[in-house]
C-alpha cells in the first residue's frame, strides 16, 4: 500500500496525529492511509507559506508564469497516476479521471496565461494615478470530494499567480491525489510556496480562525460555508465561497426531445450527479413532457456501472455512503408521493455504492427531491404549461448556481435565461465551466467568483498609486 505525507515548507512529513484509511467507493475496500495532521503542523505550513510569502510577493510575473507552467508539464508526467488516484479515491470511470487530468493541465495553462495590468486612471501633466494589484498573503483552500485534483487546480494556481502561498486542504474522503499534486509541485516551487495538511478533525475549522491565513476559498456546501464565514470574522478574511446549487433546467416547447435528450443526461448526471453545477431539476412543457421523460430514460438505461477501472464502464459508485443513503432516501420519498420512476431507482446489490441513473417523473415542487440539492444520479422531470409559472418555480430556490434553458428559438431562450437568478445561465446545455470566463453563484451559493480575470482578481487587493508630478 502506497505511503502519503503532508508537505510542509517542501518536505515530507508524516501527520502527528495518527492516520486514517481512505476507501474505494466502488467496493468499499482500503486505498491507502492519510496522514491526520495535528493542529501545530497546521500552525507549521502556515508559517512556512508566510516565510515564503516574504519573497514570493515581489516575483515578477514573468517568473509566476513560468512556474505554472513547469507543474503544468509535471502533471502531465504524472498523468496516469494521478487518473489512478482519482479513480481509486474518488469512483469515476477512467475517461472521466483522464478528463479531470487532462482539465488540469489546460486550467493550469490557462491561468499562467492570465494578465495582471496596472490601471490608469489618470495621466496629466501634473498628476498620473495607477491601480495596482496586490497579493493577499497566505490563502487556505479547502476542497471538496467530488472533483478532488481539478477543484484544488481551481483553487491553488490563480493564488500562486498572483503573488499568494498557499496552505490546502483536501477532503478526508478523497485526499490522496491532492497530496500527491502538492507534492508534485514542490519538485519545481520553492519550499513553502504551496503546503498541504489532511485531516478531520480540526484541520478545516483551525484554518478558517487561523490569524496567518489572509483569505480562505472554499467550494463545498452551504451550512459549512456559513460556518467558514463566521469563523473569518476574527481578522476579517477574504472568502471566495461556491457553495451548493439545486440547478434548474427549463425546455420550452419548440424543443426537439430527441436531440437534447442526451446534452441533459449527461450534464444532469455528470460525474454520477456529484457536480454543484448539474443540472438537478428539469422543468419541460406539457407538450413534450412524456416524450422528454422517454428519452431519457432510454439515455439512463444504456449506461454500464461497475468499478471505474473496468473496461466499458461509464457510470461509477456514488462517492460515499452518506451520500448514497441520501440519495436513496430521497427517492423513496418520491416514490412514497406518487412520484413514477422511469429508470433506476434501486441501489445496485453487493459491494460498492452504486446507484442507477434514476430518472422521476410526475413530480413537482414541494417534494424533497425537487426542493433539496440531491448530489447524485437522480434526475426529477416536472411538468409545466405556463413559462412565467416555470421561471417563478425555477427562481423559488434559496440557492443560485446555475440554470439553462432548452429551445431552438435562441432568442427566446436567452430572454428566459436573463430572467433567471443564477450565477451561470447555459443555453442549449449546462454545466460548461471555462477557464476564462467567471464562475460564481448568487444567494446561498455563495459569493465571489472563480476563474479568469475576475478569477485572479479575487486572491488580490487593489492599492492606488497617486503620483504629483
Amino acid at each position: 500500500m502506497q505511503t502519503y505525507s503532508l508537505i510542509i515548507n517542501g518536505q515530507k512529513v508524516a501527520g502527528e496525529a495518527g492516520s486514517f484509511d481512505v476507501l474505494n467507493p466502488a467496493n468499499e475496500t482500503v486505498v491507502a492511509q492519510c496522514p491526520q495532521a495535528s493542529t501545530a503542523q497546521l500552525d507549521e505550513a502556515v508559517a512556512a507559506a508566510q516565510a515564503c510569502y516574504e519573497s514570493w510577493q515581489y516575483s515578477s510575473h514573468e517568473a509566476r508564469k513560468q512556474l505554472l507552467l513547469d507543474i503544468a508539464d509535471r502533471i502531465e508526467a504524472n498523468a496516469s497516476e494521478l487518473a489512478q488516484i482519482v479513480v481509486e479515491e474518488q469512483g469515476k470511470p477512467m475517461f472521466l479521471a483522464q478528463a479531470e487530468v487532462g482539465g488540469a493541465i489546460a486550467w493550469t495553462r490557462a491561468t499562467a496565461d492570465l494578465e495582471m495590468p496596472v490601471d490608469v486612471l489618470e495621466d496629466t501633466d501634473t498628476k498620473r494615478v495607477e491601480v495596482h494589484r496586490k497579493p493577499l498573503g497566505v490563502v487556505g483552500s479547502i476542497t471538496p470530494w467530488n472533483w478532488p485534483l481539478m477543484i484544488a487546480v481551481w483553487h491553488i494556481m490563480p493564488a500562486i499567480r498572483s503573488g499568494n502561498t498557499v496552505v490546502s486542504k483536501p477532503s478526508g474522503l478523497t485526499p490522496l491525489n491532492t497530496l500527491r499534486l502538492v507534492e508534485i509541485i514542490n519538485e519545481v516551487a520553492p519550499a513553502g510556496l504551496v503546503n498541504i495538511v489532511t485531516g478531520e478533525s480540526g484541520i478545516g475549522s483551525g484554518m478558517t480562525k487561523h490569524q496567518g491565513i489572509r483569505k480562505i476559498v472554499f467550494t463545498g456546501s452551504t451550512p459549512t460555508g456559513q460556518t467558514i464565514m463566521r469563523g473569518a470574522a476574527d481578522n476579517l478574511k477574504r472568502l471566495t465561497l461556491e457553495l451548493g446549487g439545486n440547478d434548474a433546467g427549463i425546455v420550452l416547447p419548440d424543443a426537439d426531445p430527441a436531440a437534447i435528450a442526451e446534452g441533459i443526461f449527461q450534464t444532469s448526471f455528470l460525474n454520477m450527479g456529484q457536480t454543484c453545477a448539474c443540472l438537478k431539476r428539469l422543468y419541460v412543457h406539457d407538450s413534450i413532457y412524456e416524450e422528454m421523460c422517454e428519452k431519457l430514460a432510454e439515455v439512463a438505461v444504456q449506461q454500464t456501472l461497475g468499478n471505474g477501472l473496468n473496461e466499458g464502464v461509464t457510470f461509477g459508485p456514488i462517492q460515499n455512503k452518506d451520500q448514497f443513503n441520501l440519495v436513496s432516501e430521497l427517492v423513496e420519498d418520491a416514490r412514497a408521493n406518487g412520484a413514477r420512476i422511469l429508470s433506476g431507482g434501486e441501489p445496485l446489490d453487493g459491494k460498492g455504492y452504486f446507484y442507477p441513473p434514476t430518472i422521476v417523473a410526475d413530480i413537482s415542487d414541494g417534494t424533497r427531491l425537487v426542493d433539496e440539492e440531491q448530489f447524485g444520479p437522480v434526475l426529477p422531470v416536472i411538468r409545466y404549461s405556463d413559462i412565467d409559472d416555470a421561471v417563478k418555480r425555477a427562481n423559488a430556490s434559496d440557492v443560485g448556481l446555475g440554470g439553462s434553458v432548452w429551445s431552438a428559438d435562441i432568442t427566446k431562450a436567452a430572454e428566459i435565461a436573463g430572467r433567471l437568478e443564477c450565477g451561470t445561465a447555459w443555453i442549449n446545455g449546462h454545466a460548461e465551466l471555462l477557464p476564462y470566463a467567471p464562475f460564481g453563484g448568487c444567494k446561498m451559493s455563495g459569493f465571489g467568483v472563480e476563474f479568469g480575470q475576475e478569477g485572479l482578481m479575487e486572491y488580490t487587493s487593489a492599492q492606488v498609486i497617486n503620483i504629483n508630478k
